[in-house]
Parts: C-alpha cells; sequence; structure tokens
C-alpha cells in the first residue's frame, strides 16, 4: 500500500511544503494519531509527503526531512494542507505545475482540508469554487477579494461543504481535526482525544472573538458564569432575561457582551450546546429519543429531530445507529423518529 503500510484504518496524508508552520503539522499527527477505538486499536495512519521528498523549510530555524512524495496523496481518504506563502501566488491564479500535478493525483471523492492560510490552494485548485470556506480572519479580505466564487464566512473556525473542509487560524486546526474524529468515530471518541490533547472537545463561537477590538479599560465583566449555570440547565426553557439576571445585565447588554467573548448569540449557543448533548445521550446511553430530547432541552423528538437534521444531516435514530451500531435496539427511538429515519441519508463525512 506504498506509504501507508496497515489496512483497515483512515488514510490521513498531509501535503506540506516550505514555509511551513511546524505547529499545524503536530496538530493533523496529533490529534488523528490519538484516535482509539473502543478496543485500543488506532483508527488512523497519518502521513506526512511532500511535492518532492527531502528536505522542507519551516518558518522556524529548523527544517523537517518528509520521506514520502506526492504518491502518498493518491493512496489518502483525507488530504490535509497546512498553510505556506511560499509556493504559490494567488495574484496570478496559478499554482506551480509540480504542485498542481501533486494536487491532480487525489482521488475523486476524497476529504479534503486546509488549516489557516492553506485555504488559498485549496482555492487556487478550484476545491472552493462554489462552495463555503474561511481562512485566517487577516486574510479574509484579500481572499473574498480574490477568489469571488468562493461563499466566505470570516466568522466561524472551521466549515464543512460535502467533501471539503476549511479552518481559520493556527489553533482552529485542532477544531477542525477534532470535528473530523467525531464525524467518523463519533463523540465519545473525539472526547477522548481531546482529553488526552487537554484541549477542549468543541470550542464555543467563532474567530470573530479573537479580532482585536478597543475595549473600555474598566471592562471587566463577562458572560461565564452564565454560561456554566445555564450547562446545567439545558433541560428546561431558558429565556435571555434569566441569563442576563445571572450577570446582573440588562438583556441588551448582555447580549453584546456574550456575542463578543462566545462569538454566538446566546440563542445560537444553547442550539450549540443541547446538540452536543443529544450526540452524547444518544452515543452513551440507551434512553429513548423522547427522553434524549427532553433532557438536552428540545422539548420533543420532533423538535430534537429537525434539529440534529439541520446540524448533522441525520435522524437521531440514524445517528445512534451510526456510533452505537444496531444493538441500540428499536427502544431506543420514538416511533416518530422511526418513521423519519427510514426517508434520511447519513451526511457522508468526506
Amino acid at each position: 500500500m506504498g506509504a501507508f503500510t496497515e489496512s483497515g484504518r483512515h488514510r490521513v496524508a498531509v501535503l506540506v511544503r516550505h514555509g511551513l508552520l511546524p505547529m499545524e503539522l503536530g496538530i493533523v499527527h496529533r490529534i488523528f494519531g490519538q484516535a482509539r477505538s473502543a478496543a485500543g486499536e488506532r483508527l488512523y495512519e497519518v502521513v506526512t509527503c511532500a511535492v518532492e521528498p527531502g528536505e522542507v523549510r519551516t518558518d522556524v530555524d529548523f527544517t523537517i526531512n518528509v520521506a514520502h512524495g506526492p504518491e502518498a496523496l493518491a493512496e489518502a481518504d483525507t488530504v490535509v494542507v497546512p498553510a505556506s506563502h511560499e509556493d504559490y501566488d494567488p495574484e496570478d491564479g496559478r499554482l506551480p505545475a509540480p504542485l498542481a500535478a501533486a494536487l491532480g493525483r487525489i482521488r475523486p471523492g476524497t476529504r479534503v482540508a486546509s488549516i489557516c492560510t492553506g485555504a488559498f490552494v485549496l482555492a487556487v485548485a478550484g476545491l472552493l469554487d462554489g462552495r463555503r470556506a474561511t481562512t485566517h480572519w487577516r486574510s479574509t479580505e484579500d481572499f473574498r477579494r480574490l477568489f469571488p466564487a468562493v461563499r466566505v464566512d470570516p466568522d466561524v473556525l472551521y466549515t464543512e461543504d460535502g467533501n471539503v473542509l476549511t479552518s481559520a487560524g493556527v489553533a482552529s486546526g485542532i477544531d477542525l481535526c477534532l470535528h473530523m474524529v467525531r464525524s467518523d468515530h463519533g463523540a465519545a471518541v473525539a472526547n477522548e482525544v481531546a482529553r488526552s490533547t487537554v484541549v477542549p472537545p468543541h470550542r464555543e463561537g467563532g474567530q470573530a472573538q479573537f479580532i482585536r477590538r478597543p475595549v473600555p479599560e474598566r471592562q471587566f465583566a463577562t458572560t461565564a458564569r452564565a454560561r456554566a449555570w445555564a450547562l446545567e440547565q439545558l433541560h428546561r426553557p431558558l429565556s435571555l432575561r434569566e441569563l442576563a439576571a445571572r450577570e446582573s445585565m440588562s438583556v441588551r447588554t448582555f447580549t453584546r457582551r456574550f456575542r463578543e467573548e462566545a462569538g454566538v448569540s446566546p440563542l445560537q449557543w444553547l442550539t450549540q450546546q443541547r446538540i452536543e448533548r443529544a450526540r452524547h445521550l444518544l452515543e452513551e446511553t440507551d434512553l429513548s429519543v423522547d427522553r434524549v430530547a427532553a433532557d438536552a432541552g428540545f422539548g420533543t423528538a420532533a423538535s430534537l429531530r429537525q434539529h440534529l437534521q439541520v446540524a448533522l444531516g441525520v435522524s437521531p435514530s440514524q445517528y445512534r445507529s451510526t456510533f452505537r451500531g444496531p444493538e441500540a435496539g428499536p427502544q431506543a427511538g420514538s416511533e416518530l423518529d422511526a418513521k423519519a429515519g427510514a426517508t434520511a441519508a447519513v451526511r457522508a463525512a468526506g
């Protein structure tokens, strides 16, 4: 199998180029390399490749030696393209011939992802045309100007549009890789990887929260206590007025401060947290879908099904079957969900 010697594992190839940020390469190896099955078996094989094997310069005072060439891309199930600025010029709309040829080795249907300004490579190659994408917030205006066919979202940590994914700044590569692990193997596996890496399994909000803004010198109040309290109250309806009261703020001030800190509105944040709670319950318990919906704060199975369909493209019963297998049993879903689940299709991860 060439660069990949062990069968049965998802194959990830990281295409590095001169000017590599070493942290971005480390992120991919760390997150995918730590993913294990319930039996402790590795779930991914990760290999580093370059347009030409050999020494690759980084943006610091050391180089890396890459043993594999572009042939590894033809064998990959997922290709990750970290950032570099040295080997392409988006202004002329073309990739160097060797890089274009390397990307041409990627098989149709392969999942392709970028970290930070690696999105420029995917865009120049035409892989992002008509798709939603993001990149580092400092580069989004240039990105939008150079690639008008791409639907740029400057406020998120990562995007997924079909089998093509992009992420924002360097550390959002962690969020992106955890998302791919979660999509492939469920929240339990991704959470364990996050725990061993000592990072949150799912960060709140988007990169808007990292953009520098003028802040009054004496502004110390935050919404952290309200968020922590809300996580303990997800099972019941929560109003903006209640959340604001936890911080002794007006609803208007609380909403503005919340968005500045979390990158999303309070109601968007609550929905995100409820979806994560529902995913955990579907994977880790035998509770009925009606009970999962109630415990996660969606109230009814119909509401949970609607939100899960929008967020993940699947019904609760299908999600449970995908990540727990058919042994979860028919008691795990309600009659209403079973009817809907028969007609929905599980979203392809790549």
